[in-house]
């Protein structure tokens, strides 16, 4: 997250620096999904890990991509904050098709996924289809 800019502004960047249009009934959706409706003007280092945390997200939201990439979403955060990020995420996933690609080495997270591909050494080693 960029240190001086709000949480609305973090969100939004991907939209300025493309020089988009920032749709506003699409951000004031997300922030709601997101759960950081009173912490909009709020700067980073006035949030938890897991506001943090969702308002990255949010910023790979707001363009609607189709494919999210996901590394290690919820590495430094605690069982609740973890648990709303994977929420957050199948939410996405379920709401707005979009396909979600996370690397995580906890397999407690992992089990949240339809899909789980393990890999060892670079090469993988099982799959398993939900």
């Amino acid at each position: 997250m960029i240190p001086i800019l709000n949480v609305e502004e973090n969100i939004c960047l991907p939209l300025a620096l493309d020089g988009r249009e920032i749709d506003i009934e699409r951000l004031d959706e997300l922030i709601k999904v997101l759960g950081l409706e009173d912490r909009r003007k709020h700067l980073p280092n006035e949030l938890s890990g897991g506001q943090q945390q969702r308002t990255s997200i949010g910023r790979s939201m707001i363009t609607n991509p189709t494919i999210i990439l996901a590394d290690e979403p919820t590495g430094n955060l605690d069982s609740k904050s973890s648990e709303e990020i994977v929420n957050l995420l199948k939410k996405s996933n379920k709401d707005y098709k979009q396909t979600i690609i996370m690397i995580t080495h906890n397999m407690e997270i992992a089990k949240a996924a339809d899909r789980i591909i393990k890999i060892e050494d670079g090469k993988i080693v099982s799959q398993n289809v939900r």
